[in-house]
């Protein structure tokens, strides 16, 4: 008295019994205690599809052979039977056959009553479905059946409270828990409605609106970790940049790929150009003061000339001329960069870009750099790491870094190189003061020199699974 199944009730209630089941405990438990939840959980066993259903009715595969010839038969004759392949085997194991010389099978005379396996599987024909017992477990391992779960739940109103609530009879009307309408709070009719109940002393659930986004943000904290770890301080600066300082500064010719729109955004404004241009200008005319014959041709005077987004980072890493900053310097930067790209699963017209590290020291060569490198690799996480000769405007020599992924093989990862004379002499820099620069992007190629993969992105694929990536031909590498 005072019970019903949940899959009862949920009938009776057109609604789920899941349904039932969680008001069911919303009335139970320390906040109601009105009801009971009783779950009961029962377990069965059914003929598998690929198997057991085949067999029903039938007996199982040796029973079927065992009856299909007298007491000897050629081992060439047994073969042809369909069951063949499973009878032979379990005949011979449950002591119903044996081989002699020649290839005859021979029954051994003894009686083959059904075994406690025959018998649970006659059952299984009869019912359906069975309990475990004796020989279910031989027709579980042999894939004959498999087990089944069966979860109900019985609700039960508890005494006294429950039945004493239930004996004054229920407000079965839909509570109101929404907003009150203008009108209900005007004419007063909020006071007949059914609301639900609150209890102001209980605190809410604890909430944690925010977390960093995976794993492409985390991996891009891990790099900043890194390079922090390795002595080298942050950098940043504005989203656009000018054609000055974005290509100008870096020695980037005229006609460089990196200018056309393909890599590079233009707006409609213009900037007026920094003082001292002119040296830049003389730099790329006919080498200025330094050895270099530069680019030749006149260099085109423009008020601040296109406007560029995909390199955020130029003008803090290449201050104006006259304000260097001063050796020793170790600096990178980590930001979000665009460029004109078509979007699909593997390409964004957005990504970032992590620019480190610039490197600015007394007497700093290739060897330094390449140890900058491998070292922050290494704590990326791959074992593995190569340089292949390269070439950019503004450094001499310039190397392109790589890496061995699982799945990819070598992967290209970005540029780097020692910064040429016609980009340090413009700073004003001490005699025998060198810098070097590596540029790593994460989900996109380089503007200048051209990469794939990052650091980032090939961090998470070598997590996840490989992933698109670029790979280069063999040519000569340094180890």
């Amino acid at each position: 008295m005072g019970s019903a199944d949940a899959a009862v009730l949920a009938e009776k209630m057109d609604t789920r019994r899941e349904a039932v089941v969680q008001y069911a405990n919303l009335a139970g438990g320390e906040r109601g205690g009105l009801v009971d939840v009783e779950k009961h959980v029962s377990r069965r066993y059914v003929p598998t599809e690929e198997g057991g259903r085949a067999y029903i009715g039938k007996g199982l595969p040796e029973r079927q052979v065992l009856d299909s010839f007298e007491e000897t038969i050629p081992m060439r004759d047994l073969q042809s039977h369909p069951l063949a392949k499973i009878a032979i085997g379990w005949m011979r194991k449950k002591g119903w056959i044996a081989i002699r010389d020649g290839g005859v099978v021979q029954k051994t005379g003894r009686t083959a009553p059904p075994g406690p396996d025959e018998a649970a599987f006659a059952r299984l024909g009869e019912s359906g479905a069975i309990e475990d017992g004796d020989g279910v477990a031989d027709l579980a391992k042999r894939g004959l059946v498999e087990e089944e779960e069966t979860v109900a739940y019985t609700v039960s109103v508890t005494p006294p409270r429950g039945r004493e609530l239930l004996s004054q009879g229920l407000d079965l009307r839909e509570e109101v828990g929404g907003t009150l309408t203008r009108e209900q709070i005007l004419s007063g009719e909020w006071k007949d409605l059914p609301l639900r109940r609150y209890d102001v002393t209980k605190l809410p659930k604890r909430a944690y609106p925010g977390k960093t986004h995976p794993p492409y943000q985390r991996l891009i904290d891990e790099m900043r970790r890194i390079l922090f770890d390795m002595g080298f301080e942050e950098m940043a600066g504005g989203i656009v940049q000018s054609s000055f300082w974005n290509f100008d500064a870096l020695f980037q010719p005229q006609d460089h790929p990196a200018r056309e729109m393909q890599d590079t955004f233009f707006l409609g404004e213009r900037w007026p150009l920094p003082a001292g241009y002119e040296r830049v200008r003389d730099m790329h005319e006919h080498g200025g003061e330094t050895s270099s014959t530069g680019w030749g041709g006149n260099l085109e005077r423009r008020e601040g000339g296109a406007v560029r987004a995909p390199d955020p980072h130029d003008e803090p890493l290449h201050p104006a001329p006259g304000e260097p900053p001063h050796p020793p310097v170790k600096a990178f930067c980590i930001g979000r960069v665009y460029r004109r790209e078509a979007v699909d699963p593997t390409h964004l017209a957005e990504f970032e870009q992590l620019e480190g590290g610039i490197v600015m020291d007394e007497d700093v060569n290739l060897r330094h750099l390449l140890g900058f490198l491998k070292e922050f690799y290494a704590k990326m996480g791959f074992e593995k790491v190569r340089f292949r000769p390269g070439y950019f405007p503004y450094t001499e020599p310039s190397v392109e870094p790589e890496v061995y992924v699982d799945g990819l093989g070598w992967v290209e990862l970005g540029g780097a190189g020692i910064f040429r004379q016609e980009v340090t002499a413009l700073r004003d820099r001490a005699p025998g003061a060198r810098v070097g620069g590596s540029r790593d992007q994460p989900g996109g190629d380089a503007p200048a020199g051209g990469a794939a993969g990052s650091p980032a992105a090939l961090q998470e694929r070598r997590r996840v699974g490989p992933g698109d990536a670029h790979l280069r031909r063999e040519a000569v590498i340094w180890e």
